[in-house]
């Protein structure tokens, strides 16, 4: 039961792996839309140095962020059968619901909880998502 660093993907801000296998679960820590360069997928700044947020974007980046994750074990989306997310702002919850569902859907798609946290790591960060997959190992 060890965890696993990706090495294409952000280095975790903490002491703690991108994932953890344990038989044929795989559990994927909470993952933004943090880029391994450190930058933030939907978050853009203008000329006068205002930060833009997109939650379409940021979502769309997270959900991505997962899946790459998950093939570092062969595994993909469709094999999640669990999501929780967490949105600083519930006002975004349409936005981020209307792109949640472009990957998934009600009857072949994983369980779902979505909660309002105070705030993220990062004031850029808009969503941050945990998954649960099931992948049977080959034996």
């Amino acid at each position: 039961m060890e965890g696993k660093i990706v090495k294409d993907k952000a280095k975790p801000l903490g002491n703690y792996p991108h994932l953890k296998r344990v038989g044929d679960f795989i559990f994927v820590s909470g993952t933004s839309s943090r880029r391994k360069d450190n930058s933030h997928a939907g978050a853009t700044q203008d000329l006068e140095g205002n930060w833009h947020l997109d939650i379409k974007e940021q979502t769309r980046a997270v959900i991505e962020n997962i899946g790459e994750i998950l093939q570092s074990e062969g595994a993909d989306l469709s094999h999640v059968i669990d999501m929780t997310s967490f949105l600083v702002d519930m006002k975004d919850f349409e936005c981020y619901n209307e792109v949640y569902g472009s990957y998934f859907n009600g009857e072949t798609g994983p369980t779902r909880t979505t909660v309002g946290a105070h705030q993220l790591p990062h004031a850029h960060l808009l969503i941050e998502m945990k998954a649960i997959a099931y992948k049977r190992l080959n034996k």
